[in-house]
């Protein structure tokens, strides 16, 4: 939980439609492993039904009350939680601006990117989940950097959290685009699948440099049945950034 010196915990869930390993659709099994988590931001994946109304999946007035994580309201659909699927999550935090991000590629996909205010600073998290083809998920890399560039601010600590759908690191990974950015470094924890992980599809990158202290994934009995992803969190300190931060230059006059 968020601490007074800028100390948080971050995560990414993509929750599978609810339907976990052993094909049962279960919200509150879900839940659960939303409170073991116990982030201060959450990023979830496939939160929305495909098709239809695209109604929200998850009783989310509950796990507020269960977690103290409120809904960021970014679904265009009265009954969503997100959008196309991406939905966001966060204790004590006001949104400051949302943006909803359409990704290129031959299967609907998007992001989106909210400026969270925190009692230590503002942060900017961009949450997303990739296509399935590696040309495809180079150019959503493309889209997802020139929104983090024409938001401005490239002091503003940003996070890119979701289910990026690679598992190939150095050159012959569509996410190289990220880098330097986000400086990508070395492969992450892997997360699917969720009762035998081998594949590091979920992913949490950080700028600047620095900012993330450590990942981990989420490998719980619970958390091995509810998805066949396992969350992946990770550690922040906000305080240290804002420590070494330049100080704004006085106006003249």
């Amino acid at each position: 939980m968020l601490s007074a010196e800028g100390m948080l915990t971050v995560a990414t869930y993509n929750v599978h439609k609810c339907i976990g390993t052993d094909k049962r659709f279960d919200p509150d099994r879900i839940c659960r492993v939303i409170e073991e988590l116990d982030a201060d931001i959450l990023a979830l994946q496939e939160a929305d039904r495909r098709f239809g109304r695209r109604d929200g999946l998850l009783d989310m007035a509950a796990l507020e009350r269960r977690t103290g994580l409120s809904m960021i309201s970014l679904s265009v659909a009265p009954k969503g939680h997100g959008w196309h699927g991406n939905a966001l999550l966060a204790r004590g935090a006001k949104p400051l601006r949302i943006r909803r991000i359409v990704l290129p590629g031959g299967e609907p996909r998007g992001a989106v990117m909210v400026d969270l205010q925190l009692p230590a600073g503002v942060i900017r998290v961009v949450g997303a989940h990739l296509g399935l083809l590696g040309r495809h998920r180079a150019k959503q890399v493309d889209a997802i950097l020139e929104a983090v560039a024409e938001a401005g601010q490239d002091d503003t600590p940003t996070l890119l959290m979701g289910d990026l759908n690679e598992w190939r690191h150095g050159a012959r990974s569509s996410l190289r685009g990220l880098d330097p950015f986000f400086t990508l470094g070395r492969p992450g924890p892997a997360t699917f699948p969720s009762r035998l992980p081998l594949l590091t599809l979920d992913r949490i990158f950080g700028h600047p440099r620095g900012i993330i202290l450590g990942t981990a994934a989420h490998d719980t009995p619970l958390a091995r049945i509810a998805s066949d992803h396992l969350p992946l969190k990770a550690r922040l300190d906000l305080g240290a950034v804002a420590a070494t931060a330049p100080l704004p230059l006085a106006e003249a006059g």
